[in-house]
């Protein structure tokens, strides 16, 4: 264990001069939380047309936030009433729900489980609020209106892996930390497929349509050659983040490759039309009213 703990020690301190933050650790997660409890206090205006409103303490069971129509005030799911993309958008932007501002901790989530699928925070076995080892170096989310079929197997490039139930995640590597909650534009770059305990758990790298890095980022090619070490970053915090809990490393399919644009937006597809079976043929437990 104390090798496991010593490695993600190393780990997050390249991490940390990779993202150009001189503060420590401690300090980061502290200025966050406190930024994001202020930011709990008041409604969210998050697009055109949903809204989400935190319910709650953060860092309370129970807390979640809410969504809903702004006109009606009728409630809203952000996994299925999030369109897919926002108007007038490119081939490459997305609408993005941003589950876990970066440099934080708590492992939130949209619940696929639970009416109108809030953002909640995950738990452990024994009951108590889940948070990861160490922070995430980049806000962590989802696409809405997309679903990795837990019923439809991968090729041989991903070991044959099935879908992990849950729409399609997204790590935003822009230069800002983004709201809990908050929903907006990212252009898409490239992906990684993660194997996860057998799972197939695609990572999408985006970065914000407005953070001055979406100039120069057009391709998962673009990051390596602007932001050196990003990629790896990513792939070696996935790859570790279990095991100080005595769980295995994860893997990655393709030969560990990321994908580039065009590939990743072929995943897109084929978890947006995934998703529209499951409107159409609700699976298991999800709600998808």
């Amino acid at each position: 264990m104390s090798l496991v703990l010593s490695s993600m020690t190393i780990f997050a301190r390249a991490a940390t001069r990779m993202a150009g933050n001189t503060q420590s650790l401690q300090q980061i997660s502290s200025c966050t939380q406190t930024s994001l409890l202020h930011t709990s206090q008041r409604s969210l205006a998050l697009d055109d047309t949903i809204v989400g409103t935190p319910v709650g303490e953060l860092e309370n069971i129970g807390f979640e936030i809410q969504y809903s129509h702004a006109r009606s005030g009728v409630r809203a799911s952000p996994w299925h009433d999030v369109p897919l993309r926002p108007p007038r958008s490119s081939g490459a932007e997305f609408n993005f729900i941003n589950e876990i501002p970066r440099y934080t901790t708590a492992k939130m989530e949209i619940s696929t489980k639970t009416p109108h699928n809030p953002i909640i925070q995950d738990t452990n076995k024994d009951g108590t609020l889940r948070h990861y080892a160490g922070p995430l170096y980049w806000n962590y989310g989802c696409i809405p209106q997309t679903w990795e079929d837990p019923s439809i197997a991968g090729g041989a490039e991903v070991d044959g892996a099935f879908g992990d139930n849950d729409p399609l995640d997204v790590v935003e590597i822009g230069s800002t930390t983004l709201p809990m909650g908050s929903i907006s534009t990212v252009k898409i770059l490239g992906a990684l497929s993660m194997l996860d305990g057998g799972e197939l758990d695609w990572k999408l790298i985006a970065v914000h349509t407005d953070d001055p890095l979406a100039k120069i980022l057009n391709d998962i090619a673009d990051v390596d050659r602007v932001q050196w070490g990003t990629i790896s970053g990513i792939r070696e915090w996935f790859r570790w983040y279990k095991t100080p809990s005595g769980k295995p490393l994860n893997a990655f399919g393709h030969d560990e490759r990321a994908l580039n644009r065009d590939e990743a937006l072929q995943v897109i597809a084929e978890t947006h039309h995934a998703w529209q079976r499951l409107k159409a043929e609700p699976m298991g437990k999800l709600w998808t009213e």
